[in-house]
């Protein structure tokens, strides 16, 4: 029997693979549709993702619903999940050791899913992805915007951006962010792609 991720988020909700289970309110395993095109990945929840058990509820969950209408997306149209299922202390960064026990989850929610984009949001996010995939991170400086294409369940195309938490202290990056969420308009449109080179679109 295939796995769903209803069997996933049972095993998250009663995980203890690292210390992090001992400071959270609630896990937050991420949530959205089974089906979805568009699979979007963060570090980790914050405060108010802990407090809910949900992803991308505080601020910068209010700016990424702005980033989706951009792209012509509804939160109800895709999954949004992060590398790690429990708030660090503080909102420090993950260690190694966390991300090497909670990952196997979003790489299980990645297989069940197999979306045709994934939106990777900050640098945790991307570095985690392109390791995955075998490719070369440069940092997201350089690597934002720049839509790779793999080989995984099918065709996947890679869009590494900053998070839009990022943007919340550096406005200036909203217009960026602004940007790279018009190209995933972009790349659903099959027709489209069809009619010009993936090199229009920065895919390498």
């Amino acid at each position: 029997m295939s796995e769903c991720l209803k069997d996933i988020e049972r095993e998250i909700m009663n995980c203890r693979k690292c210390e992090l289970w001992k400071y959270r309110t609630k896990c937050v395993p991420g949530e959205g549709r089974e089906d979805a095109e568009v699979f979007l990945i963060g570090e980790a929840p914050g405060k108010e993702e802990d407090r809910q058990g949900r992803p991308f509820v505080g601020n910068a969950g209010k700016l990424l619903n702005e980033l989706l209408e951009i792209a012509n997306l509804k939160r109800g149209d895709v999954f949004i999940g992060n590398v790690l299922k429990c708030r660090p202390p503080n909102n420090r960064d993950p260690k190694p050791e966390e991300v090497e026990s909670c990952s196997p989850y979003l790489i299980r929610q990645l297989n069940v899913v197999k979306p045709k984009l994934i939106v990777c949001l900050g640098r945790y996010a991307s570095s985690f992805v392109f390791d995955l995939f075998g490719l070369k991170f440069d940092g997201i400086g350089k690597e934002r915007g720049k839509i790779r294409k793999v080989k995984a369940w099918n065709t996947v195309y890679v869009l590494p951006t900053y998070h839009p938490a990022a943007a919340l202290y550096k406005p200036q990056l909203k217009e960026v962010l602004v940007e790279d969420f018009r190209k995933i308009r972009e790349v659903l449109k099959k027709d489209t792609l069809k009619k010009k080179t993936l090199l229009d679109f920065g895919i390498e």
